[in-house]
């Protein structure tokens, strides 16, 4: 192979990679509200990951055709509903409620924490996989419990591209907790409970630390409904940041 064809195989791979749509995913952050000071979960990815390897994220991940076919308890604060639809070409009350109910799967998946309700009893039928074993523990995944706060789409001519939704929610709303998630052979090999600004000093994608900034200021703003969500996505080679 000569140095020509390396050059044309590499600029082929850029213009592939510009041309990836975002997939969508979801994200949480877990905050506790029982000290001094609010506190956020976060894990550290596997160091083999090829996506973000080492980097102390939130749990989540993209979006399955499960999440649209789970029952779940209470709906999404209205704001939250018409903040997931907006800046979206075939918005739909469906895809926000699969979005959240992916953060909530995803959360199970990657620590164990199962964020719902037990007043109802275990879910009929539910989807195969991991809501099969969420519905197993008696709970149902609860929709009011959680709030969309940020938006951002990974930017073009990268290998993987997410259009991520991110959510919260309260520490006291999980039901159960399935033990041995974390591991030396897990997708989170460590999860810390840490301040928002013990959390600036661990290893965060760029994109984590704006996040972080985002609802440590929502939070002083006294994180009502009423306020803008923050939607990040690139235009010309910077970043936007628009409100929704």
């Amino acid at each position: 192979m000569n140095d020509h064809t390396v050059t044309l195989t590499q600029a082929e791979r850029v213009r592939t990679a510009t041309n990836l749509r975002p997939v969508d995913a979801a994200t949480m952050l877990i905050l506790d509200h029982s000290g001094r000071q609010p506190r956020v979960l976060m894990g550290k990815r596997h160091p083999s990951h090829k996506f973000m390897p080492g980097k102390y994220v939130f749990p989540g991940g993209r979006i399955d055709p499960e999440d649209r076919r789970m029952t779940a308890a209470g709906a999404l604060p209205g704001p939250c509903e018409q903040r997931l639809a907006a800046r979206c070409v075939r918005p739909s009350a469906q895809r926000g409620r699969a979005l959240a109910l992916a953060a909530i799967r995803e959360t199970f998946e990657e620590t164990g924490l199962l964020f719902g309700s037990a007043e109802y009893g275990a879910p009929e039928n539910p989807p195969p996989g991991v809501w099969s074993e969420f519905a197993a523990k008696g709970i149902f995944p609860d929709l009011g419990a959680v709030t969309f706060v940020a938006r951002a789409i990974t930017p073009p001519r990268r290998p993987k591209r997410f259009d991520t939704r991110f959510f919260t929610v309260d520490a006291s709303a999980v039901a159960d907790k399935v033990e041995g998630i974390i591991g030396p052979d897990s997708e989170l090999v460590d999860l810390v409970s840490v301040t928002f600004d013990e959390a600036r000093e661990l290893d965060l994608p760029t994109i984590t630390k704006v996040i972080i900034a985002e609802v440590e200021e929502r939070l002083k703003n006294g994180f009502a409904p009423h306020l803008p969500v923050p939607f990040y996505w690139e235009k010309r080679g910077s970043f936007v940041r628009e409100l929704i």
